[in-house]
């Protein structure tokens, strides 16, 4: 952890910020991330008080909430060692309705879904990590334990944190001085009082963390720090169907159509359709964007289209930018095309209008993002 990074954690009187600024050196999978963000989740749900036990259920139960959205909507890789993905797999979870979930999230329901399926696998992670997570705070204390024999730590762990509560102030305590009888901790109300005065940096500073473990576990794929939490609502899309219902209105000498269904659009009825989709680009850039039948942008959903449907989508974008240029005053078109421009690695906006130009960058930009998607699990040569 360097210096800087440790230095954004505000400092604290009575409270080992340097431990706390410790929790995730030599991490190889995600159990630590998760694991604490899930207390930080449930402590402010819980309005920081901390009276009560945090069950290894509950915590199980939060663990898997948060791990759920990056994984089965974005389908992200949690790393080679990490189980949470296979613990999700194994909960069948797959009823749940992913695109409404992400439009509308309800985190109560998901929690209360996951709550009442099987845990017995996943409750699993608090074998571990729970002890682990501690060392920081109690580095002193385990000199004479040996931190790579298997199980030494995890035996040991619950009597030396709950002995040096007082003392050494620890994140939190067990409900036993026997491992195998622990089945909840309680968290140290010093912590407790220092998390709800600084809840945003102490969240940030987190999330911060396993976005830079989530980027080594992910290096091609687009945009994960949007795909890590879901989001509290999507962006509208208000200004980008605009554009499109002007160019509908706008259409001779094109006549415009579903490149899924070929049926005429219409410029009060249709549908914005990510040609790639969301939950894999996160982003709601107009290259991407195309109008489509309401019916059909709700069939294709997630998926990624046949390629047969390339050329088709390159042509009415170029139809579009021709037609653009032409209704709106050049700033204006210029703002809103610019992303064709960054976007796909163009020159300058007159590239966009030249067909050949325009197919190529389109090529040279969907083509290995198709193909990192369908390693990622997406499902392709949707018709």
């Amino acid at each position: 952890m360097s210096a800087g990074l440790s230095g954004t954690l505000p400092e604290s009187k009575n409270l080992n910020i340097s431990a706390l600024s410790g929790l995730f050196r030599h991490t190889t999978n995600s159990y630590k991330y998760i694991f604490f963000l899930s207390i930080l989740e449930l402590l402010k749900d819980r309005h920081f008080i901390v009276s009560e036990p945090f069950s290894f259920h509950d915590l199980t139960v939060e663990m898997l909430t948060t791990a759920w959205f990056p994984h089965t909507f974005f389908k992200l890789s949690f790393g080679t060692q990490d189980t949470l993905a296979n613990k999700l797999d194994q909960l069948d979870l797959n009823f749940l309705d992913t695109k409404s979930t992400i439009i509308s999230p309800n985190k109560i329901l998901l929690r209360s879904i996951i709550g009442k399926t099987d845990l017995r696998d996943s409750m699993r992670l608090m074998d571990f990590v729970p002890y682990r997570l501690l060392i920081p705070f109690l580095e002193n204390k385990l000199k004479n334990v040996d931190k790579g024999a298997w199980m030494e730590l995890e035996y040991a762990m619950p009597s030396i944190a709950n002995n040096s509560f007082d003392e050494c102030n620890p994140l939190y305590r067990f409900n036993s001085n026997d491992y195998k009888l622990c089945s909840s901790l309680f968290i140290h109300p010093s912590w407790a009082s220092y998390f709800e005065q600084h809840f945003s940096i102490v969240f940030g500073w987190t999330a911060w963390n396993w976005l830079h473990y989530m980027q080594k576990r992910n290096p091609a794929t687009p945009g994960i720090s949007n795909k890590l939490f879901i989001p509290q609502k999507r962006d509208s899309l208000s200004t980008q169907a605009k554009y499109w219902r002007e160019i509908l209105t706008n259409n001779k000498p094109f006549q415009f159509r579903c490149i899924y269904s070929g049926s005429i659009l219409e410029p009060e009825q249709f549908s914005l359709d990510h040609y790639l989709p969301w939950s894999f680009v996160v982003h709601d850039q107009l290259w991407n964007l195309v109008p489509a039948k309401p019916i059909v942008n709700s069939a294709k959903s997630n998926n990624i289209p046949s390629n047969k449907y390339f050329d088709l989508f390159v042509k009415l974008q170029h139809h579009g930018l021709l037609i653009a240029k032409e209704i709106f005053p050049s700033r204006k078109f210029e703002k809103l095309t610019e992303s064709f421009v960054c976007d796909l690695n163009l020159r300058g906006i007159n590239d966009a209008l030249n067909f050949e130009i325009l197919c190529k960058a389109y090529a040279r930009t969907v083509e290995p993002l198709t193909a990192l998607a369908r390693n990622q699990g997406f499902s392709t040569d949707w018709e």
